[in-house]
Formats: structure tokens, C-alpha cells, sequence
């Protein structure tokens, strides 16, 4: 039971993911930075991240699956992971370099990219010497996102409509869910004998120290 609950958390905060969640989460917390007043005037745009960050991505690592160049989608050893990272990380910089130039994508959802794209550059490179927990490099730039969140691009609250009931929450609070979800993702990691305590300590301070590089060339 323990170990299912374990592969849920792992595949609904899977790495892969996480832009779609920073892109969500920045348009809940200030769409007017994207020029909108709601959410769904965005959708095109979540649609092509999702698209171009998780689903084509995740794609190409089913094709080499298929051409016997992994053994699993779980990639449990570091030589498996080499392949798709270089994928990944093509797909990823050139969804950076088509933002960049779009100039309706304001500059804090372009650094958070930049800082997934460097974040994953440097898991590859560390996964020459150490299996690093991809999943900790999500959640730790995840939460570095909603720290430069509040810190630059939000105004400490935000209305959050829910059918007809709408609801003032304050990014305090989407601090602290965001550090116990990466306390349980990270967790999961552990049950099913993913990673040791090394792989997901040095996952999370790359993928959080990672968005902070972002911000200093962008800004």
C-alpha cells in the first residue's frame, strides 16, 4: 500500500511536470503579468508547455525504450539516464529559446525555464559520477520558484476561484504546501528505493540553486 501511494506521488509530481505546475501557479498567483485578468485566457499556452516539456519528451524516452536503449522508463541506472536527459534537455532549451523571443512570456516565467534548463544540464553532469534524484531537482526548483514568487512577482495574496466561491490565500501558504509536498515526493523516493539521502539532497540544492543562476543572468 505504502509503495503504491509511494508511485502515485512519484508520477504526479514526476520532473517532467513541473513547468506546467510553475506556469500554473505563477498565472494563479499574477496572471497580469501575462497581460490576462484569468487562467483560461492561458490555456493555449499551458497546452504547449505541456506538450513541448512533458508529453514529447516523455515520448522520445518511450522510443528509446522501444530501440532497446533503456531498460525502463524508470531509468534505474545512471548510463540509462544519459540518452534521455540529452533529449530532454534539447527539448527544454529550445522551449526556452522560443520564449525568450516571445515577448507576451514575461521575464519571471522565462528565468524559471532558464533555471529548469540549467538545473537539468547540471543533473546530467553530476549523473556521470551519482544517480541524482531528478524528482529532487523538480521540487527544489519548484520551491525556489514560489520563493522569487513572492519575493519579485506577487503581491503576498491572491484570489483563487473555485466554481462560484472565490478564496484570498496568501503565498505563505503555498510556501509551506509546497515544502511538504517536496518533503513526501522526496519520501516516496525513498520507499521504493529510488535514491539514497546523498542523491535527493544534492537533487534538491541543484534544482534550487539552479533558478537562482536564471534570475541573475535575466534580470
Amino acid at each position: 500500500m505504502l509503495r503504491t501511494i509511494a508511485h502515485i506521488f512519484s508520477i504526479v509530481f514526476h520532473p517532467l511536470l513541473m513547468l506546467t505546475y510553475m506556469l500554473i501557479i505563477l498565472l494563479l498567483v499574477n496572471p497580469y503579468l501575462f497581460g490576462v485578468h484569468d487562467i483560461k485566457d492561458m490555456s493555449p499556452l499551458i497546452l504547449i508547455v505541456f506538450m513541448s516539456t512533458f508529453i514529447i519528451p516523455l515520448f522520445a524516452v518511450v522510443m528509446m525504450k522501444f530501440l532497446g536503449f533503456v531498460d525502463s522508463l524508470e531509468m534505474q541506472t545512471r548510463q540509462e539516464r544519459i540518452g534521455p536527459y540529452i533529449a530532454t534537455g534539447i527539448f527544454y532549451l529550445w522551449m526556452f529559446i522560443n520564449l525568450y523571443y516571445n515577448p507576451n512570456i514575461p521575464i519571471a516565467y522565462k528565468s524559471f525555464v532558464l533555471g529548469a534548463t540549467i538545473a537539468l544540464f547540471l543533473a546530467f553532469f553530476i549523473n556521470i559520477f551519482s544517480k541524482i534524484s531528478l524528482h529532487a531537482v523538480g521540487m527544489g526548483g519548484l520551491i525556489a520558484m514560489i520563493v522569487i514568487t513572492m519575493l519579485l512577482f506577487s503581491y503576498g495574496t491572491f484570489n483563487l476561484s473555485l466554481g462560484s466561491s472565490t478564496y484570498i490565500l496568501s503565498m505563505n501558504l503555498v510556501l509551506m504546501m509546497g515544502l511538504l509536498l517536496s518533503g513526501v515526493v522526496c519520501t516516496a523516493r525513498l520507499v521504493l528505493d529510488a535514491h539514497n539521502l546523498q542523491d535527493l539532497y544534492g537533487g534538491f540544492i541543484v534544482g534550487f540553486g539552479a533558478q537562482f543562476i536564471a534570475l541573475k543572468f535575466l534580470l
